[in-house]
């Protein structure tokens, strides 16, 4: 039987930081929950890092996940926006190292790409095709959550595909492992 895994994915933000919970079975996936929060209230940069901190802890100790999925901060231009989003990244890092949580850092060009097939995909184009896979009802209202999800998400197929792959390292083994399918 397969085991189950919680993946906790972490789109990281100093205004909104989204996050998603699925639970995997196997080769299939299940949303568990997924939500956003809301930073833009607080005018202090510290206080919002504290918030990110607080509530990345609580959704571990809620949901007791086993690997976190981190959307990577991008290159852009502005230097002071790159500073921020890497601490906000880095607080939310600490916060499930002290839960010893495996952490997972994806592009967001690869998490797009694991999702849509399209690295340049739009935020609209991921959150759709994530209600479908995943039978979400309703999309949120901010897409920052689904971005979240579809951290966890890209995390869960890039692990079946390694499980997938069936495990050869060369044709001599595979042929030992399959004999039945080979013809000679």
């Amino acid at each position: 039987m397969a085991k189950e895994r919680i993946i906790l994915g972490i789109d990281p933000g100093t205004t909104v930081m989204g996050y998603g919970i699925i639970r995997c079975i196997g080769n299939k996936a299940d949303l568990v929950t997924m939500g956003v929060l809301e930073l833009h209230k607080y005018g202090d940069h510290y206080l919002k890092l504290q918030k990110i901190f607080e509530r990345v802890v609580q959704l571990v100790e809620s949901y007791h996940p086993d690997e976190l999925a981190i959307e990577a901060p991008f290159y852009g231009k502005n230097v002071q926006s790159m500073l921020k989003l890497g601490r906000a990244q880095g607080v939310a890092m600490a916060a499930a190292l002290t839960r010893s949580i495996p952490i997972f850092e994806y592009a967001p060009l690869r998490i797009k790409q694991a999702i849509t097939g399209n690295g340049r995909a739009s935020k609209e184009q991921v959150a759709m095709l994530l209600q479908n896979l995943l039978k979400i009802s309703e999309l949120p209202k901010y897409l920052d959550a689904t971005d979240g999800l579809a951290a966890a998400y890209c995390h869960f197929l890039q692990n079946q595909r390694v499980n997938i792959s069936g495990g050869s390292k060369s044709w001599k083994e595979f042929m030992s492992k399959n004999p039945g399918r080979v013809k000679k």
